[in-house]
């Protein structure tokens, strides 16, 4: 069989910024106080995003387009590349705000960095594991005595392994664990392992375009952990709040737009990203829209809010897979500050 392409997907890491900060059109004549705010120059504004321009950013290209960002008084460039290395930018003030996963803010308090999560954009943990349904694996149980691909032992991608084997009473021990990189769906495709571990917006996806069906076992339906969102550090939202609230208001301004105007903000993110349409339009727009059930709060979660239950329980996992030391101070590593009114 062909190796199946992931389109649009690799990890490779490209260092790009993308500082697009696009003047919004709203339509209505000029005025006086709009040229008076237009005059404000507005902040600067780094976000590290992670990995490489993709239609799974769609919110923050949408942010910009549309003026939100700008109407908060920032011009906002983004960055990309990995996770990690940002975390160590955003802890040292090198960087004010980065898009990160609350397992990160665990490891990243734990090794002393003060960083901080503002504000929760996937509302499920996007990580899955996947495997052709002719396999029969859809409960964590039934990963015993399989072969796991993995990038590696590391990242959002080893967390949610540990999370799911542990839902099922099982380790590391009892299944056989290969680093394969980024080539998960090609992998499972060619039966070089049972299952992998991915973004639920990637492989499970790259092989639904090729009219492979797979099951997925969720993190989510056995642990909860903040997914990715909006992180800072101690220094801003001590020294300068009102930058802080500016950027987490605007981005809970664009994952709202794009949610209720998908079709829009797919367009808006092919401006960002060209390379997604022509041949690769309908996988990606595959993509986006499995993404947006990833954002989309349930009915009775406000957006961009997480609670201290789901720090609490993250904070134990971490803890006792032995990825940190201790169990921190589960209100340590968020707040809800800049979308509530409860200070």
């Amino acid at each position: 069989m062909n190796r199946i392409r992931i389109i649009l997907l690799s990890f490779t890491v490209f260092m790009i910024s993308a500082c697009a900060a696009l003047t919004p059109n709203t339509g209505a004549p000029a005025t006086d106080t709009d040229a008076a705010a237009s005059a404000q120059p507005l902040a600067p504004v780094r976000l590290g995003v992670g990995y490489i321009p993709n239609v799974q950013f769609a919110p923050f290209y949408v942010g910009i387009e549309k003026g939100f960002f700008a109407d908060a008084g920032l011009e906002v460039a983004l960055d990309y590349g990995f996770e990690n290395d940002y975390l160590a930018l955003v802890g040292t003030d090198e960087l004010q705000f980065m898009v990160g996963s609350g397992d990160q803010i665990i490891l990243g308090r734990a090794q002393g960095l003060p960083v901080r999560y503002v504000l929760n954009w996937y509302t499920k943990y996007p990580v899955v594991i996947f495997a052709k349904s002719a396999k029969g694996i859809t409960t964590p149980a039934d990963l015993a005595g399989k072969t796991i691909g993995i990038p590696g032992p590391f990242g959002a991608s080893y967390v949610a392994l540990r999370g799911i084997l542990e839902a099922g009473g099982l380790t590391e021990a009892d299944i056989t664990l290969e680093s394969i990189g980024f080539t998960q769906a090609a992998a499972v495709s060619e039966d070089q392992v049972d299952a992998a571990v991915d973004y639920g917006v990637n492989g499970p996806i790259v092989l639904a375009q090729a009219g492979i069906e797979t099951t997925q076992i969720d993190l989510d339906d056995h642990l909860h952990i903040p997914a990715n969102g909006l992180i800072t550090n101690e220094k801003t939202i001590q020294d300068n709040p009102e930058l802080a609230a500016q950027m987490v208001r605007a981005t809970a301004q664009a994952i709202q737009y794009t949610l209720e105007h998908p079709d829009e903000a797919f367009e808006i993110a092919l401006q960002f990203v060209p390379e997604a349409g022509g041949e690769n339009l309908d996988a990606n727009r595959a993509i986006f829209d499995a993404s947006l059930a990833y954002w989309r709060p349930a009915v009775d979660q406000t957006l961009g809010i997480t609670n201290l239950a789901d720090w609490q329980e993250a904070a134990a996992f971490m803890q006792r897979i032995g990825l940190v030391s201790e169990v921190l101070e589960a209100d340590t590593l968020f707040t809800n500050q800049f979308l509530t009114s409860d200070k």
